[in-house]
């Protein structure tokens, strides 16, 4: 027999020693004391050490995993088992195993037994739980368009990885559940509804393990209104002024509008209808209609306006109660003014005055032609050209009578009238 074969011998003996010792290990002692459980991500390392190694020395030192070897050390070697060459380092010192390139299969227990030179056998055991790394966290919500009390919204989310939480928030605030917020027993999806109005905003799902995490993030809309329409502007307007009455909804999406005037359209489609010059055909009712086409739902308000004369209106555009007592003032003093000049052209005889007597006209007559009638008066005298006086006395005294002419021809009356003049 070789020395190898010799020293095969006693290696295969030492492990078939050393196997029995770990699998009726925990009859003969446990006292080797780990801090608990460890946890491990894919590609990563993690390393088990006992908290209370032996003071003496030891003989034979030895970590499996389950019932699969994977290191043997004594006092002048270590034998690592090729299923853990170049993944594994080990401390004799503190007894520390650190496995390194962790992959998932490598979860489970890990058991560490020592022989001290006594021949006292110590033995502990710990485990590892591993988690592959979050990704491809995805949310997935309805497709058709929410109503609000009518609508009910699912959302569900995926993703790969070793997940130990799943946390919802809405609007950087935790999701808790509800009459209207179910969660799925796994709590990768929620259930939402009937939908309200507060239930708009943007939803965040994250998965998380001990050394990943991955999150997600879906917006919901909900559609609702029109309500609590609105119709602001003048109640009461002057005649020909500027106005305007807006019209607002509160709305998802923003509401369409129409106006009517007392029941008839208008033709304006706009949140604003605007009159660039009031007239009194603008009196009236105004209804403005919201709709919302998403809900298919509108609501109705109505303004009554009032065009009047004058400066009543509120931002009317009527002269103020000063322009009006000026411009009264000014026409009494205009009529003022007109009469003084009457009277005074009056008195300075730029007016000639003429008085008729009916008695004259009764005694001397009237002669007419075809297109000319002359009426006469008597006249008290008359100035001569030289710029002598003639005196018309009365019908019974000597008198010295004159021509009256009127227009281009003269006619004296008959007598006892006549056309002398004495000189």
């Amino acid at each position: 027999m070789t020395s190898e074969s010799s020293i095969m011998m006693v290696s295969h003996g030492l492990y078939g020693t050393l196997w029995m010792l770990s699998c009726f290990g925990q009859f003969l002692s446990e006292d080797l004391q780990f801090p608990g459980p460890a946890d491990g991500a894919v590609g990563g390392s993690v390393v088990f050490t006992p908290d209370n190694p032996p003071s003496t020395s030891t003989d034979i030192i030895q970590w499996h995993f389950g019932t699969t070897p994977i290191l043997t050390a004594q006092s002048d070697s270590t034998i690592i088992t090729t299923a853990y060459q170049g993944r594994v380092r080990f401390d004799r010192n503190t007894l520390a195993l650190e496995l390194q390139n962790l992959r998932l299969d490598d979860s489970g227990k890990y058991s560490l037994t020592v022989v001290l030179s006594g021949g006292v056998t110590l033995r502990g055991e710990t485990s590892l739980l591993m988690f592959e790394n979050i990704t491809n966290v995805r949310l997935t919500g309805p497709k058709e368009p929410l109503i609000e009390e009518s609508s009910f919204a699912n959302i569900t989310s995926e993703g790969t990885g070793t997940t130990t939480f799943v946390q919802w928030m809405k609007d950087n605030s935790p999701l808790t559940p509800s009459n209207s917020i179910i969660f799925s027993s796994d709590n990768r999806s929620v259930s939402i509804g009937p939908v309200q109005r507060s239930d708009s905003g943007e939803y965040h799902c994250t998965y998380r393990n001990p050394f990943s995490s991955g999150t997600d993030k879906l917006s919901l809309i909900i559609n609702y209104g029109p309500d609590d329409v609105s119709i602001k502007g003048d109640d009461v307007v002057d005649l020909g002024v500027r106005v305007s009455l807006s019209c607002s909804a509160n709305s998802v999406p923003a509401a369409s509008f129409s106006w009517k005037l007392n029941g008839s359209d208008t033709g304006v489609t706009t949140d604003t209808l605007t009159i660039d010059q009031t007239d009194f055909t603008d009196s009236g009712n105004y209804e403005c209609t919201a709709l919302n086409r998403v809900t298919m739902r509108n609501t109705t308000q109505k303004h009554a306006l009032v065009v009047k004369i004058g400066g009543g209106g509120k931002g009317g555009g009527g002269l103020s109660s000063g322009a009006i007592a000026g411009i009264v003032i000014g026409v009494l003093v205009a009529i003022a003014g007109i009469c003084g000049l009457i009277v005074y052209l009056t008195k300075t005889k730029k007016i000639p005055k003429l008085s008729l007597s009916k008695s004259g006209l009764a005694r001397g007559g009237a002669q007419t032609r075809q297109d000319t009638e002359v009426n006469y008066a008597d006249v008290s005298h008359f100035q001569k050209a030289n710029g002598d006086r003639v005196t018309l006395g009365n019908y019974n005294e000597p008198t010295q009578y004159a021509e009256v002419k009127h227009g281009g021809k003269s006619k004296a009356p008959p007598p006892p009238y006549g056309s002398q003049v004495n000189k």
